[in-house]
């Protein structure tokens, strides 16, 4: 199927399901999650440096249930930011932002992006957004990912698609955004990528043992 039917399509079903979801109101059936101040203090060889709360008008613009906002340190490697965004649902106008409209709203401007293919333990390979930002004299590598019920997501398009396909089919429309944040050290991506990548690995498995399967 041709890249632009398949668009459509995935709109068109967008559209009427999502219509659909909304006369579907009743109570959702979501397992409890764990808090995410839970998550390993030690992650591919960085250990937590700081955990950096969110102001109130943030929290409220953003209107998640939970959150994670961590640098991790390594003496050899630097630091690598974790930032996770948990939403129990999203039936109520509280829904995932895609980092590619916040961060250019904070200043930051986008050099290019990529979805990588990650490679996991257990064989199975995940697509994650790669994107390298800007911003005065520093760059960034940036991963990020939707992960809900097992699976992970690097397109919008389809978050939103799994998001309508779970609450018709599970009655739940809880999922959570994964970033990962590698500062560019003297212009070298690919050390930047090589760390945030290594780090992407291990934690995709640690979210699913946070958030509700």
């Amino acid at each position: 199927m041709k890249s632009g039917v398949r668009y459509w399509l995935i709109m068109a079903v967008l559209v009427a399901a999502t219509t659909a979801m909304a006369y579907l109101s009743h109570g959702e059936s979501t397992p409890p999650a764990r808090p995410l101040s839970e998550f390993p203090a030690q992650v591919a060889g960085y250990t937590t440096g700081a955990n950096w709360p969110l102001d109130q008008a943030t929290l409220d613009l953003l209107g998640m249930t939970d959150y994670l906002n961590r640098g991790y340190v390594s003496k050899s490697q630097g630091i690598i930011t974790l930032y996770i965004g948990y939403f129990r649902s999203q039936r109520t106008g509280a829904t995932i932002h895609s980092p590619k409209n916040c961060l250019p709203g904070a200043g930051w401007t986008p050099v290019r992006a990529i979805v990588y293919q990650l490679p996991l333990d257990d064989g199975r390979k995940v697509p994650v957004n790669l994107y390298i930002v800007r911003k005065d004299l520093d760059e960034q590598l940036v991963l990020y990912w939707y992960q809900a019920h097992g699976r992970v997501v690097a397109s919008e398009y389809w978050g939103k698609f799994y998001l309508v396909y779970d609450a018709m089919r599970l009655n739940r429309t809880d999922a959570a955004l994964v970033r990962i944040t590698a500062p560019i050290y003297n212009g070298d991506e690919e050390q930047a990528r090589t760390r945030a990548l290594a780090f992407a690995k291990q934690i995709t498995r640690d979210v699913d043992q946070i958030i509700p399967r």
